[in-house]
């Protein structure tokens, strides 16, 4: 996951992060939750039965009698926060990703969604880097479940201090969100004084050449993938794009208007995730040649973190091949008929 030598200590001196440094996303939202707690005694909390695993269990020590384990009924705890959120509680819920958004889609639809609760739907374990709990356990579909429903906010962050920036924006949010964190450690893009915007992308490097939208943990690898381009002379643009739902229209649009070549990348499948939000927008507002990185209409399967990454083409090698290929296909749709 490091950066190739060439670029660590460039990286070490950047004032945004280090991409030598792990944190959880989890951990961030445990820690997180435990501080919004002390500020905003309205915030209760619940799990099901997964809080050590979810980093809720920060938030039950400290506040044991805002916290409830909801047991293994997913749909139950999605009820009981609608109508705890109804009373004017802030609730915040958590498991699984592929229990929140899979086994309870019906109760977030209808309970949550349908009559704008306050409530903050915050999943861990998503995508393949669960790794060895295999294909039931690996979400590999919950953006586009999440994504699909009016009035619901999507959101994954791309390393720790942006999870506890969207966390906190979540408690003052009047309304459902929903937001990916991850088993596995990501590297450290951002710094303690990063500023979140929902609906907004964050440019981390310039390029003319191409541009890759990223989210998640592939937004460390993308960076290392333009790294790599750089060498062969080859600029990108990197965007960290977080905010799935809203998105940033804007920031799309130029990107495709003075690179005129795209690039997704996500830990989710293609299908109906960060690579189709960017598709709708450039269909609508400014075509060009685009390539989506992420998962290609498959489930996971059971394996450690790093072999599941290459098995599904999740690494800074694969996105410089789609980068080539996209530059490729842009200099061919450019070129005299004549």
């Amino acid at each position: 996951m490091s950066l190739p030598a060439y670029r660590r200590q460039e990286r070490r001196n950047n004032k945004e992060g280090s991409l030598e440094k792990l944190l959880g996303t989890r951990e961030a939202y445990g820690e997180a939750l435990v501080k919004l707690g002390e500020k905003y005694k309205d915030i209760v909390v619940l799990d099901a039965d997964l809080s050590g695993s979810t980093k809720t269990s920060m938030f039950a020590k400290a506040f044991p009698d805002r916290f409830f384990n909801m047991g293994v009924a997913e749909q139950n705890m999605v009820g009981t926060a609608a109508g705890l959120a109804a009373s004017g509680k802030i609730v915040f819920v958590s498991t699984f990703a592929i229990f929140l958004t899979g086994r309870a889609w019906e109760q977030v639809r209808q309970s949550i969604s349908f009559p704008k609760q306050n409530v903050k739907l915050v999943a861990s374990h998503g995508g393949i880097t669960v790794g060895t709990d295999g294909a039931s356990h690996q979400s590999v579909e919950d953006i586009s479940l999440m994504r699909v429903l009016p009035n619901m906010k999507v959101v994954i962050p791309s390393d720790a201090h942006e999870a506890k920036k969207v966390i906190e924006y979540a408690a003052t949010f009047n309304g459902p969100i929903y937001i990916r964190c991850s088993r596995e450690k990501f590297p450290v893009i951002f710094n303690e004084n990063y500023v979140f915007e929902i609906g907004k992308g964050k440019t981390l490097k310039e390029g003319k050449d191409a541009t890759i939208f990223a989210c998640g943990i592939m937004v460390a690898v993308s960076l290392e993938a333009a790294f790599m381009l750089e060498e062969e002379g080859i600029n990108v643009r990197v965007a960290n794009m977080s905010s799935i739902k809203p998105i940033d229209i804007e920031l799309i649009t130029r990107c495709s208007e003075e690179t005129g070549a795209i690039i997704t990348a996500e830990e989710h499948s293609i299908i109906g995730g960060l690579g189709s939000a960017v598709a709708e927008v450039l269909v609508e507002n400014s075509p060009c040649q685009m390539i989506r990185v992420g998962i290609k209409d498959r489930f996971g399967m059971t394996g450690s973190v790093r072999d599941l990454l290459h098995k599904y083409e999740l690494t800074s090698e694969s996105v410089v091949k789609a980068v080539k290929l996209v530059i490729e296909k842009k200099r061919k749709k450019l070129k005299p008929l004549y």
